[in-house]
């Protein structure tokens, strides 16, 4: 059995979708749109048979990442999932149960109407391509894609929200859904960070691996007695935007006792990334990451005051009053 994150104070690693970091409780985005590619309740038809069309054309913003105008669909959609890269990328391929980061528009074929769209919150969805995770439309229409990619998808009911419908975006459970998504990139269990190395000359403090090969990068501890109070320093520093304090990201991490060296959580030992708000992480996490760039590898030494001081993880290594030490990839912000 794969060990929950020890980090999060609400919900384990790995939950957090589009209806938790693009959404408010009510359903509505932060936008105040009403609709979004997370998945309904049920997600178990068989696979669709993907087929080239007919699609409606796009008559604006036909440019990658711009926001792109969409006309009405004519005639009679397909009962298949109808899908067409609109523009090829060439970044890493998508597979399923990768993240993806994109920006997408979604329409309803019969009357053109726009139920969402991340364009104008200037802020690009990610979300895992899982069963349960998303609509199944998207799941079968982008794997297989690239990074880079505009694809255009017209997405039946039986692979969008069912006959249900969804009731808050305006969406019937007869409607077929026309989406357009530009694939900015794509994560999974072997993803790493990506920039500039920074000299670690403080020989106080831990030395971490800069590998970016996917695998988990080493880190060796001092012999020497752990800072009082928290560090949060570039190992590797990238170029992305700058976490805030009530974002939520996409890591990759690994955690070691300050006493021992003994790890005692990984995203990679589990072979998942993890996801969450940093408003529901321990403090040393919440302040160490905000700020920092997206793209970089973060160590962070968490005294046991912004840990989990006298009250450690039950059934973890994890001793009272532990200093704890983490590498932390930071590969996208939600």
């Amino acid at each position: 059995m794969r060990r929950r994150s020890l980090l999060l104070a609400a919900v384990p690693a790995g939950l957090v979708t589009l209806a938790a970091c693009g959404e408010n409780k009510s359903g509505k985005g932060v936008s105040g749109t009403s609709s979004s590619p997370a998945a309904p309740a049920t997600s178990a038809v068989p696979p669709p048979k993907i087929v080239s069309g007919p699609l409606p054309p796009i008559t604006a913003g036909t440019g990658f990442g711009e926001k792109p105008t969409v006309a009405k669909g004519t005639g009679s959609p397909s009962k298949d999932l109808a899908v067409k890269t609109v523009i090829a990328g060439n970044g890493q391929t998508v597979a399923e149960n990768d993240y993806v980061q994109a920006n997408y528009l979604g329409q309803i074929w019969a009357t053109g109407k726009v139920f969402d769209n991340s364009y104008d919150r200037k802020t690009p969805l990610v979300i895992q391509l899982s069963r349960g995770g998303i609509i199944d439309g998207w799941r079968y229409a982008l794997q297989g894609k690239k990074a880079g990619s505009r694809v255009e998808m017209a997405v039946p009911p039986a692979w969008g929200y069912g006959s249900q419908g969804n009731p808050q975006g305006g969406i019937k459970g007869t409607d077929t859904l026309v989406f357009v998504v530009d694939i900015q990139n794509t994560f999974n269990s072997k993803s790493s960070a990506k920039g500039k190395v920074v000299p670690q000359n403080n020989a106080d403090l831990p030395k971490v691996g800069t590998n970016t090969d996917g695998k988990a990068p080493s880190i060796q501890v001092p012999k020497a007695k752990p800072p009082t109070g928290l560090v949060a320093d570039y190992v590797i520093e990238g170029d992305g935007d700058k976490v805030a304090a009530n974002s939520s990201v996409l890591v990759q991490y690994k955690g070691v006792l300050w006493d021992t060296g003994k790890e005692f959580d990984s995203t990679y030992s589990r072979g998942q990334l993890a996801s969450f708000s940093l408003q529901q992480v321990v403090k040393g996490w919440a302040e160490g990451l905000t700020g920092k760039k997206v793209g970089s590898r973060v160590l962070i030494v968490v005294p046991p005051q912004l840990g989990y001081g006298n009250n450690p993880p039950q059934g973890s290594d994890i001793k009272k009053d532990s200093t704890l030490v983490f590498s932390v990839d930071i590969l996208a912000k939600m």
